[in-house]
């Protein structure tokens, strides 16, 4: 059960709740829409909860804090991060709007506020107020290293973090990536190693932002993923 993967987080009861809710209702969402390809119980837990939680347990989630999750899908890992950590303010983005929507009933039924799940492209997204806006951005499986740098890091304040949520492909897109880094204002900080249940071991990317982002990214016309920098 999934209260019983969570007791190294210490939640109380009513977060517990909320999590188990969230999963209950992704799940049946699930029976009419495409939201996850994992379906069974213990494996949603495994890797869409406790892959998710793995940033709790970092210091970069504090009370206070603007997190953007950049292609939230069925919400992870922004959803969870806001039920864990309550005083931080959280923006799922997604280009799907049904996902927007089912991300909204499980707002409105968890009673969450400080958190908004927007419709919109991340490319489009970054031009308006979102841009260079959040303390943190999230990416969980979007895009190879050097798009994603192009679509989330416009999003982050300069000295504030992009954490990208990778696996074992994380070293060889991070050689690929230096160029993209130093172009678009980013430094490596640090990789954190995750040990998940089930002998997975995922990785968290952090790259810290150093540098104002130049107006003419993210490029248009999905050229962030055909022509990658």
């Amino acid at each position: 059960m999934l209260k019983d993967r969570l007791i190294d987080f210490n939640l109380d009861t009513s977060k517990v709740e909320q999590l188990e809710k969230y999963k209950e209702m992704l799940l049946e969402k699930n029976k009419v829409m495409n939201l996850t390809a994992i379906t069974d119980s213990d494996e949603v837990d495994v890797k869409h909860f406790l892959d998710s939680l793995s940033i709790a347990k970092t210091e970069y989630l504090k009370a206070g804090k603007t997190l953007l999750d950049v292609g939230t899908g069925a919400g992870f890992p922004g959803l969870p991060l806001k039920i864990y950590n309550p005083e931080i303010e959280v923006t799922l983005l997604d280009s799907l709007n049904k996902r927007i929507v089912f991300l909204r009933e499980v707002i409105g039924e968890l009673g969450l506020e400080g958190i908004e799940a927007i419709h919109g492209r991340a490319e489009e997204a970054a031009r308006g107020e979102m841009r260079e806006s959040f303390d943190i951005v999230t990416s969980r499986a979007v895009a190879n290293m050097r798009t994603l740098l192009e679509y989330d890091l416009p999003f982050v304040k300069v000295g504030g973090h992009l954490i990208c949520m990778k696996g074992p492909e994380h070293k060889e897109e991070l050689k690929e990536s230096k160029n993209a880094l130093s172009i678009l204002g980013g430094k490596l900080k640090e990789i954190i190693e995750v040990k998940l249940p089930k002998d997975i071991t995922h990785y968290l990317v952090v790259i810290e932002k150093v540098n104002s982002t130049k107006d003419k990214y993210p490029r248009a016309g999905g050229k962030p993923k055909s022509q990658p920098l």
